[in-house]
């Protein structure tokens, strides 16, 4: 006796033969959204084997389906319509129910023009199908295009109530008509897709009057033209007009919003924005003027304060990669640990916490740009060598990657440190302090160019007027002879932190000498006694010391707020501190 054949496996055999023979596409999944099943045709569609399909993830291919919304929800999507590369679908989601649970989701989808073949192949003295039948004509007349089908013979077969309105008309008065008949003089343009078997898409043409931007395919049923069908996109061309002109006004504002930004980013990050006269910090704006025009390394040296941010921003806003991103890394503030995944980015798993999917790091992120490496003789032994390798090999590798990416980039470093000390106390790679000191950039302190004090203070003043919407007109004599006289260990930073801190308790439009920092006061009255007893190296240090101890007081003993005040780095703040033995709780 033969094997017995078990019912389910009958049932099985008759379900995977009757999906195949659907000329629906249709594809099932199950609850993780893992194709399970699909048609032949569902394949033909995407032009893979079945087998190639089944076990990968329906987003692959319909990114966003709606499809994992019944999933979740397990509401049925009937009738839904849906635009695909080569024409308009009306597409069925339903849920795979199984003992009162979702185990999956199954969708079929069919181009609207084999749907108006089934509408014409149907029988209306079926009652069940005549009911689908409505129903298919009531979706296609919920569509906001108009919609309207002949036969081989110009007959119109089907039309929706956007269509039908054209000639004032309701559907049931047109179908069943010759579209010639209907159109009248206007002659209708969409049956030549019957005549040339051509699709055709956008094309303008006259509807009863109206100006039309339209589509037009035929309709084909086993292999032989059956008739055409007519969609209009576009009821009056004038909103195709309209929206372009909307489109065309929003890319001229988007223009010159972008020059704007442009423009300002340039105003405000130009060498001609870096304030001061004095002959040696104009021979050092000359020099960076035309090292801009190169894509050379630059190291910029100089105290905290001094503008080696500035002098950076300016090189890459004069340059040529002024169109790029400018991109700054403070080697000083980020750990050690971080610093390198900071710099280079990281892949996928590289660590607990990684971001999914990786990161880029700044020297990515600069790609066609700048990227500013400042305090960089903070930058750690390990990341030096590291460092090194990109300048040499323009390319870097992302923390857990193997493989290299290159990398486009300008390099600006910076430093208030003497690299030169560094390397001979071991703490700076000699190889790397070559490779970036192509070009230096040495930028006076400003008790080097106490010519350019005044100039200086009447800026900053112009910049607090606007920013506090003040009239200060300028500061005292007895102020003015302080700030000459004072040491300026935070420099133009200080001095901007200074006159800020004057407009915050100014009750007049002149700067006196009871709106400067306590230090600042102290130090005039003790300035004369001090000169009569001290070389000038103390009376620096004690002016310093000085300053130190009354940024403490007044942020009580915040040292970022202090060094802030100061006009200096916080890693500037704690070797100062420890130079002088000052000691804070």
């Amino acid at each position: 006796m033969g094997k017995k054949v078990r019912p389910a496996e009958t049932l099985t055999l008759a379900l995977d033969d009757i999906l195949d023979s659907l000329a629906s596409n249709v594809v099932a999944v199950n609850k993780l959204g893992e194709i399970i099943y699909c048609s032949p045709q569902f394949a033909r569609y995407l032009e893979l084997p079945r087998e190639e399909l089944i076990g990968r993830h329906i987003n692959e291919f319909f990114p966003g389906t709606p499809l994992l919304e019944v999933l979740k929800d397990g509401r049925p999507q009937l009738g839904r319509r849906l635009q695909l590369k080569d024409g308009v679908y009306l597409v069925n989601r339903t849920p795979i129910w199984r003992n009162g649970e979702i185990v999956g989701a199954i969708s079929e989808f069919q181009n609207i023009n084999e749907i108006q073949n089934i509408i014409d192949e149907l029988s209306s003295d079926n009652a069940r199908i005549r009911e689908l039948k409505n129903l298919l004509e009531l979706i296609l007349d919920l569509s906001s295009d108009g919609i309207v089908a002949i036969d081989r013979n110009y007959v119109i077969t089907m039309a929706n109530h956007n269509f039908a309105s054209f000639f004032n008309k309701t559907p049931e008065e047109i179908i069943g008509k010759n579209v010639y008949e209907v159109y009248g003089e206007s002659k209708p343009i969409f049956p030549r897709a019957m005549e040339t078997g051509e699709a055709e898409y956008g094309y303008l043409g006259n509807l009863n009057g109206h100006e039309v931007i339209a589509n037009r395919v035929p309709l084909v049923r086993d292999g032989e033209i059956v008739g055409a069908l007519g969609v209009v996109a576009f009821r009056d061309v004038e909103e195709l007009y309209a929206l372009i002109k909307k489109i065309r006004h929003l890319k001229s504002e988007l223009d010159y919003y972008r020059g704007e930004l442009e423009r300002v980013h340039r105003s405000k990050f130009s060498f001609d924005q870096i304030v001061g006269r004095n002959k040696q910090f104009e021979a050092v704006k000359e020099t960076a003027r035309r090292v801009a025009m190169t894509s050379s390394t630059v190291l910029i040296l100089g105290e905290s304060g001094t503008g080696k941010e500035l002098f950076a921003h300016a090189l890459h806003t004069e340059g040529l990669r002024s169109k790029g991103p400018f991109i700054k890394v403070n080697c000083a503030a980020v750990p050690e640990n971080l610093l390198e995944s900071e710099l280079f980015g990281y892949v996928e798993g590289a660590f607990t916490g990684a971001r999914k999917g990786g990161q880029p790091g700044k020297f990515e992120l600069a790609h066609g740009g700048t990227i500013f490496l400042d305090e960089i003789g903070d930058m750690p032994m390990s990341m030096q060598a590291k460092l090194l390798r990109v300048l040499q090999e323009k390319e870097i590798e992302r923390l857990g990657d193997t493989r290299p990416r290159r990398v486009d980039v300008r390099v600006i470093a910076a430093t208030n440190q003497n690299l030169e000390e560094l390397i001979g106390k071991g703490r700076f790679r000699e190889d790397l302090y070559y490779r970036i000191n192509v070009v230096t950039l040495n930028i006076p302190p400003l008790r080097e160019r106490m010519d350019d004090l005044e100039l200086l203070v009447e800026h900053f003043i112009k910049h607090f007027n606007r920013q506090f919407g003040q009239r200060v007109t300028g500061v005292s004599p007895e102020v003015m002879e302080i700030l000459m006289n004072h040491h300026w260990p935070g420099n133009v930073r200080e001095l901007e932190n200074v006159l800020e801190r004057a407009y915050n308790v100014l009750d007049g439009t002149v700067i006196q000498k009871k709106h400067l920092p306590l230090y600042l006061q102290k130090a005039g009255l003790a300035r004369g006694q001090r000169a009569n007893h001290s070389g000038l190296p103390r009376l620096v240090e004690e002016a310093e010391r000085e300053a130190i101890l009354e940024a403490l007081a007044a942020t009580k003993g915040n040292k970022r707020q202090a060094a802030q005040l100061l006009g200096i780095s916080r890693a500037g703040l704690y070797k100062k501190l420890k130079r002088y033995q000052i000691e804070c709780g």
